[in-house]
């Protein structure tokens, strides 16, 4: 099975990532341009604070009756954030993620921030695995194995 380290180098170590002071409207207008779900909460060169997601959003913002305008990012980001290392297996990961109920997790390598996965990463991975193996497989049974 595949490590954190696999799936990073397979979908890049592009992290998105804010500010706890700024307001959770420009927030989520960086995720609406982005087209993600979620940025870390970043402050200083490595710390991660914690992370908003938009279920963060609906639950503590828009149905609590908050103004996204006048609210920081701090007063409503999940915190703390559970990390994985890079040598972590998949199972690892997605077992801490089914836990802690968490849809992205950041990688930390000795104290350093170097990627954030998502269960969709992590499945995405698979089913490439997945359709290598078979295809391994396929081509044993019909005798063009090794290619």
């Amino acid at each position: 099975m595949g490590l954190i380290a696999d799936v990073l180098r397979s979908k890049g170590t592009t992290i998105h990532s804010i500010s706890p002071d700024v307001t959770v409207f420009d927030a989520i207008s960086k995720m609406a341009e982005l087209g993600i779900g979620s940025l870390l909460v970043v402050e200083g060169a490595h710390g991660v604070r914690g992370i908003i997601t938009e279920r963060d959003y609906l639950t503590k913002v828009a149905l609590a009756g908050r103004a996204s305008k006048t609210t920081a990012v701090q007063e409503i980001m999940s915190s703390p954030v559970a990390t994985v290392p890079p040598k972590a297996s998949l199972d690892e990961c997605l077992a801490l993620m089914t836990a802690g109920r968490h849809r992205h997790i950041p990688v930390v390598d000795d104290g350093l921030l170097v990627g954030l996965v998502s269960v969709g990463d992590i499945v995405k991975y698979r089913l490439v695995e997945a359709n290598v193996e078979i295809q391994d497989l396929t081509d044993y049974v019909t005798g063009k194995y090794p290619r």
